[in-house]
Formats: C-alpha cells, sequence, structure tokens
C-alpha cells in the first residue's frame, strides 16, 4: 500500500476519508494538498513565531487592570496571538489552535503548564488559507478547520503542529461549502462544532444585511443563513438549521444535546432594535426567521408585507441590540462555583453602526440541566469598551481548558486571557 492509498482510506477513530475526496484539489494548492496528502515534503522550513515578551504584552495587562469580574475571579494575558479569533482546545491538552478572519491559524503551547503560553507560531504554514476562522475538534482528536470556501481535516494535529506540513485532507474542498458567485467579504467567518451524533455541524453566513428575495432559493439549498449537518468524512451534507441571518457561536447542551447558537440581528433599523439572539433548536430542519424577523420579533422592512412561515422559532434570549453576540459555550469544568455549572458563556464583539457603543464584554446565562434558561444573561467581564467609547479589546470566543479556566480571544488586542478562580478563605 502506498502512501497514497493510505491517505486515501485514512481512519482515525471516526474519521474515514473516502479516495474521491482525498484526491480532491483545492484552488490554488492542489500540488500542496497532494504532496501532504502522500506524505511528502512541500519544502516549506520557516514559522512565524509571535513574541510573547513585546511591549505589547505589557499594554495589554494593563487594560486588564481596568477589567471588572465578580469576586474570586481574575484575568490574565495568557497569549499574544494576532486578530485572535474562534479557539479549538486540544483533546489532548498539549496546544490550542486559533482561527482569524485572515489567512492564519496559530498553535499556542504551554509547555510549562503556568497558564501562560510558551509560543505561539502560525499551523500548518506550508498551506495558503482563506478566512480560517472556525477550528474544532472531535473527540478522538482530529482537527477540523472552517474557511471561507472549504473545511479540511487535520487528522492528527496536535501532534505533528511542529512541523509546517501537517496531514491535510478535503472534507469540503475548495469552492463547494457555497456557490463562488456568492462567495463575500461579509458574514464569512464560520464555526464548526461535532455534535454528540458525531457529525460536523457549520454555520454559514448569508453574505447580506438582508437578502435579495431572488436569492433565498440557492441559499436554502446551500444551508447559507442556516447551519449544515454532516458525517466526518465530508458525505450526507444536509441543511439542519434554518432562518439565521449570521451565527458566529455555537454549543450543544452538554445534559439534552441539543443545539444552541448565537445569531446577529439586522442593522440600520435603530440604536435599539432588533435585538440580538441566543437560540435553541431542539429538531432538524427547524426555522428561526430571519429573513421575515430581523431579530426576536421585530419584522424586517424588507419583507415586512410576506406572510410568516407558521413554524418560526424565537429565541431563548434575546440580548442588547448591536452587541454582537459571537462565540459560545457552555461550561461544564469544576473550577468555577456551582452558579456557573451548566450556564452558557458567551462573547459580545460590540457595535460598530450604533451611535451609543455597546458590547466588547464577556456575558453570563444561567441554564438548567434540563435546558432551560433559569435568569437574565448579564455581564461577566467587562470593561474593553471605556469611559469614552473607545474599544480597549473586542472579545471574539470563549473556550475551556482542562483545568476549568475560561480562555477569551480579542482580535483588536490579538490576545487570549485566562479567567480563573479562587474561593476566598471566608468561603
Amino acid at each position: 500500500m502506498n502512501n497514497k492509498t493510505l491517505v486515501a482510506g485514512l481512519a482515525i477513530g471516526s474519521l474515514a476519508i473516502p479516495a474521491a475526496h482525498a484526491q480532491q484539489p483545492t484552488t490554488g494548492d492542489a500540488d500542496v494538498l497532494e504532496k501532504l496528502g502522500s506524505f511528502q515534503s512541500t519544502g516549506t522550513t520557516e514559522f512565524t513565531t509571535i513574541d510573547q515578551d513585546s511591549s505589547s504584552a505589557d499594554a495589554i495587562r494593563s487594560t486588564l487592570e481596568k477589567i471588572s469580574l465578580p469576586d474570586g475571579f481574575e484575568i490574565d494575558l495568557y497569549a499574544l496571538a494576532p486578530d485572535a479569533r474562534h479557539m479549538a482546545v486540544g483533546t489532548q491538552g498539549v496546544a490550542l489552535f486559533v482561527g482569524t478572519r485572515k489567512t492564519e491559524v496559530w498553535v499556542v503551547t504551554d509547555r510549562d503548564k503556568d497558564r501562560v503560553a510558551d509560543e505561539v507560531k502560525n499551523f500548518a504554514p506550508s498551506l495558503v488559507k482563506a478566512i480560517p476562522n472556525g477550528p474544532c475538534f472531535s473527540p478522538d482528536g482530529v482537527l477540523y478547520i472552517a474557511e471561507q470556501n472549504r473545511v479540511l481535516a487535520y487528522p492528527a494535529a496536535e501532534f505533528f503542529y511542529e512541523s509546517p506540513d501537517v496531514v491535510a485532507v478535503p472534507v469540503i474542498p475548495g469552492g463547494e461549502l457555497i456557490p463562488e458567485e456568492h462567495v463575500s467579504y461579509n458574514h464569512t467567518a464560520r464555526v464548526c462544532d461535532i455534535g454528540p451524533d458525531g457529525k460536523l455541524y457549520i454555520s454559514l453566513g448569508q453574505p447580506y444585511n438582508v437578502p435579495p428575495k431572488e436569492h433565498r432559493e440557492v441559499f436554502a439549498e446551500y444551508g447559507m443563513g442556516g447551519i449544515i449537518r454532516l458525517n466526518q468524512d465530508g458525505s450526507g451534507r444536509e441543511v439542519y438549521t434554518r432562518g439565521i441571518r449570521n451565527s458566529v457561536g455555537q454549543d450543544f447542551h452538554p445534559e439534552t444535546g441539543n443545539l444552541w447558537f448565537t445569531d446577529n440581528q439586522v442593522d440600520g433599523m435603530g440604536d435599539d432594535i432588533p435585538p440580538g439572539e441566543i437560540n435553541r433548536q431542539t429538531e432538524k430542519g427547524q426555522n428561526f426567521g430571519f429573513p421575515w424577523f430581523g431579530g426576536g420579533d421585530v419584522r424586517t422592512n424588507e419583507y415586512q408585507d410576506e406572510e410568516v412561515p407558521e413554524d418560526v422559532v424565537f429565541p431563548v434570549v434575546e440580548t442588547v441590540a448591536h452587541a454582537a453576540d459571537l462565540g459560545m459555550m457552555f461550561y461544564t469544568g469544576r473550577m468555577f462555583p456551582e452558579q456557573y455549572q451548566g450556564g452558557i458563556f458567551s462573547a459580545q464583539h460590540g457595535s460598530w453602526n450604533r451611535t451609543e457603543p455597546v458590547g466588547a464584554r464577556v456575558m453570563f446565562t444561567p441554564v438548567d440541566a434540563e435546558g432551560n434558561v433559569t435568569g437574565e444573561t448579564v455581564p461577566f467581564a467587562e470593561g474593553w469598551l471605556d469611559e469614552n467609547g473607545e474599544y480597549l479589546g473586542r472579545p471574539v470566543d470563549v473556550a475551556q481548558l482542562r483545568d476549568g479556566s475560561l480562555l477569551v480571544s480579542d482580535d483588536l488586542a490579538g490576545a487570549i486571557y485566562r479567567i480563573s478562580y479562587q474561593a476566598s478563605d471566608a468561603e
């Protein structure tokens, strides 16, 4: 059996890549993918390494002194990572993979386990990437990265990230995630997750503020303005979620297994409407109301004369308008106090077109074991938006380390923060 045949039938855990997908070229990367799939060197030898002791680190630590948290919590700089967006913690606890809206994925390592990164360098530099925003891991250690218009699987990323060449296999080849004619600079940051069913879930924002009616049919076919579901080998693609404008955060409830996700509402309707959303999905095919609703139950001007589908599911949480709710996760760690167990931590990136800015903070929503929201969504970590309305940082995503501490990415500061908890002697 030669190397190409080995990759064509590569099986690591639940990932099994059929030959048809292993041989598919990606636009601009055909030769590189062919070599990587055949375990051949591309000749790339250089990494981009981010200096963790630069003056930026001191400036960011100064900003963190302004961040307010509940009693007992502390926030520290974990890593400098330019344009840091969505994060995936390696299943072995070896490395953290951080996507961006540019061309790099960063791999962050804390070798001495002092909870501060020792090294940050670019991952798989031999491959050209386009908006590799969304990394996620399968339980058996396969890294998936959802880019602007393709999805690649890296079957052993956490073990071979030290090399510039890493086995990369197209799950959805370049140009096939969405139609090329609808590739846009807007709403192209994908996120992904592996569900309890072992399948891959990928969000696909549609490129408009509100889409023209003539595009709705093709968008519905591809799942643009929704979430698609497929097997980890790329087969069995289907539209799982409909009626979303641009979701950039999702997670599965640890007890019920239901999919929850944030959604960003329509712009240009005023400072205070429509609300942002956190949604709960209980079955395949549910419709969450866009483009008939711009957020919550606020009708869009473009579709106000259309009859609304009868099956619209409204959000379980409405958040402040235009705060840009992005990454979210259910907290399953043991470090934080009991009132945070099973609840949602979510990142608000901050408004871009509101006359009085809001957001730039981490929020918390209490959720019980049955999947019911039991209280209001409240600020957990805030202070990146100062009294002058200036952004000192813009949180994007939240992730949990194995010790139960919380990581927060910030694409403005180019940093990742770590929030930890230490009980006081009085408790």
